[in-house]
């Protein structure tokens, strides 16, 4: 045995290698690979950013790095797993499977097409007093606290009422503009907007973005706006 560690020893001496220490571990790890299944087989799998499948793929992790994988689905929550193949850390499953979550921020909303949008009420038999008193009453019963109020101007703009989730936080504000005197006419905006993580400050406006949905509690106040100014 001695002679032939003395053979290993002149070996790589003469060909200039370095004789690893104590303290310097050789690696033998090589890449592995795993097989990752998705319970949604149409939800979208990202490896390192970039799109690699649809409900099932294999995913192969670097000797001695990371490998980040990003499941995706509307109407599902992002589901984010990192496989890691490195000195004292658990090494990658052969097999892995993603049982996906329903986003609850979808499913308390509608899809619609009247977020973010100027909706005309037109008050063809409605003088301006009653039609104001009303606007207020139907607004009040959806969110509860005005901001700012004018009646001369016809300007109502409510505070925003803020709903949080697993993944996400939405705002929801309602904006009124008188736009026209004879004949009456006001502008209503539901503002609907979201800033994709959860607990987000109301104030943090550079987190929010416009929502193409609406929450449910929020759903009929434009239609009921339109059946009772007329």
């Amino acid at each position: 045995m001695k002679k032939l560690f003395l053979l290993f020893v002149l070996t790589t001496s003469y060909l200039g290698l370095a004789i690893p220490s104590n303290n310097t571990e050789i690696s033998f790890y090589g890449k592995k690979k795993l097989q990752l299944g998705v319970s949604e087989t149409d939800a979208e799998i990202f490896i390192n950013g970039k799109l690699i499948g649809k409900g099932s793929t294999e995913v192969t992790v670097p000797d001695d790095d990371c490998t980040t994988v990003i499941v995706k689905k509307v109407g599902f929550l992002i589901e984010r797993i990192e496989f890691c193949n490195k000195k004292d850390m658990t090494k990658p499953p052969k097999t892995y499977f993603v049982e996906m979550k329903r986003d609850d921020a979808y499913d308390a909303s509608l899809q619609t097409d009247i977020a973010n949008v100027d909706i005309e009420l037109k008050c063809n038999s409605m003088e301006k007093e009653k039609a104001w008193k009303q606007i207020n009453q139907i607004i009040l019963s959806y969110i509860d606290v005005i901001e700012l109020t004018d009646k001369d101007t016809g300007y109502l703009r409510t505070a925003w009422s803020l709903k949080t989730f697993t993944q996400n936080t939405i705002r929801t504000r309602i904006i009124v503009k008188e736009t026209s005197s004879e004949p009456l006419v006001f502008k209503v905006k539901l503002i609907s907007e979201a800033s994709g993580i959860p607990m987000t400050s109301v104030k943090s406006d550079e987190l929010y973005q416009e929502w193409d949905r609406v929450l449910r509690a929020y759903g009929n106040i434009i239609g009921e706006l339109q059946a009772r100014l007329k």
